[in-house]
């Protein structure tokens, strides 16, 4: 029955999705909202017609749901560039990756342990979870018709290409959390890391080419069509992380470095599940997701939090990456409005969930930091998917206004 009334409910909003498709875009609302208010009027706190437990009680399901959602979205990702587009951002992408990601996690550590007042290690195991950049969330801020008329296509891979790749190479940061709060050692947690990276990427490497390759053998028999190019490249992303699953890996990176690869194998002409695959993700795969999240959303242990989970997460928001986009402004060779939308238009997802639940089947992670966790994934649901448009229409607008001005003074 739960199920029956899970799949009526993403059904309906897959429905509604697209019919309104145009609309949404240009409204303060993107899809992962709207489907998490619905999970959350089905769940029981409110209608209860999905009855879940928590997601305390529920880790399994949730972080399952969360890596199946992950790969496609950063395949997808890695697929929406020609390679060359990729290479050419590899310098700001890099910076990000190297000094913004570490710094992001230090400073939510720090606003965790702070506000919060938990243990180090604790705070640690929340600020590496929710310190990369969301690639679904992201998605929904760079794609689009809207998103493609006002933002610049540069800031669009910067963030795109940055929120597919620290997804995966977050594992170290919170291999090192678990190391610091549980019985792992430092350097089991070093031999680990090296061991869940390298791997993924030697797997991810070895995987995209095959898959491009085979795509090639197919070519002269109409196996590239657009509906096979992009069921294929789906179940690329599924082998990748059911390998890695097998053999240990990250899998998150591994099917974003197999994108890479299939990206580079492929030809130009094969490349056609870009849009679609974004499309896919955006639109439909999310549904089902938030929509769980929503309906088992830990309301006993943000009663617990109180006010201290609310300005936890407000803190998150505002000194999590805005403070370090603009700091990093110069050598990321972006301008005020660029380093503003980057540093507000970071937000805190699926990853997030990812790596809090899988921090809670390696260690009794305590429930008031699972919450607050859950708690900033969904204020920045909220506040990302509701300022969305009007801060695609504020950099525009900030934009013109600069090169007006850069006119003006050119011609005095």
């Amino acid at each position: 029955m739960t199920l029956d009334v899970l799949l009526i409910a993403v059904g309906a909003l897959g429905v509604l999705v697209a019919a309104l498709s145009a609309r949404i875009r240009r409204l303060p609302l993107s899809e992962p909202l709207l489907a998490l208010v619905v999970g959350v009027l089905l769940g029981p706190e409110v209608f209860g017609a999905l009855p879940l437990p928590p997601i305390t009680a529920e880790q399994g399901v949730v972080h399952d749901a969360t890596r199946v959602l992950l790969v496609i979205s950063v395949i997808g990702v890695a697929l929406r560039y020609p390679f060359g587009s990729v290479r050419s951002q590899l310098r700001p992408v890099v910076i990000l990756l190297l000094v913004a990601l570490p710094a992001m996690a230090l400073i939510s550590t720090g606003l965790t342990a702070g506000i919060l007042g938990v243990a180090l290690g604790a705070a640690l195991m929340l600020g590496t979870a929710i310190c990369p950049t969301d690639p679904v969330l992201a998605s929904s801020v760079v794609t689009g018709k809207p998103a493609e008329e006002d933002l610049p296509s540069r800031d669009r891979q910067i963030l795109s290409l940055e929120s597919g790749a620290n997804d995966g190479l977050a594992l170290p940061f919170v291999l090192a959390a678990v190391a610091l709060a549980g019985p792992m050692t430092a350097g089991e947690a070093v031999a680990e890391a090296l061991w869940q990276v390298l791997g993924a990427v030697a797997l991810g490497v070895l995987a995209g080419w095959l898959g491009g390759r085979a795509l090639r053998a197919g070519e002269q028999h109409g196996a590239t069509s657009h509906g096979p190019m992009l069921l294929f490249t789906v179940l690329l992303a599924l082998l990748v992380l059911g390998l890695s699953g097998v053999l240990h890996l990250d899998g998150v990176l591994a099917a974003f470095v197999a994108g890479l690869a299939f990206n580079l194998t492929s030809t130009g002409s094969e490349r056609t599940a870009d849009l679609e695959i974004d499309e896919a993700v955006n639109r439909f795969a999310v549904l089902p997701m938030f929509v769980l999240l929503g309906a088992t959303l830990p309301w006993t242990a943000w009663d617990e939090l109180g006010w201290a989970g609310i300005l936890l997460s407000l803190a998150v928001l505002l000194l999590r990456r805005i403070p370090v986009l603009l700091l990093l402004k110069r050598p990321l060779h972006l301008g005020w409005p660029d380093a503003l939308y980057l540093g507000w238009f970071g937000p805190v997802g699926v990853s997030a969930v990812f790596y809090l639940t899988l921090e809670a089947q390696e260690l009794d992670l305590p429930d008031i930091v699972l919450g607050a966790g859950i708690m900033i994934v969904v204020a920045s649901t909220a506040a990302h998917g509701l300022t969305s448009t009007d801060g695609r229409l504020l950099y525009r607008r900030l934009t013109s206004e600069t090169t007006a001005g850069q006119e003006h003074q050119a011609s005095g």
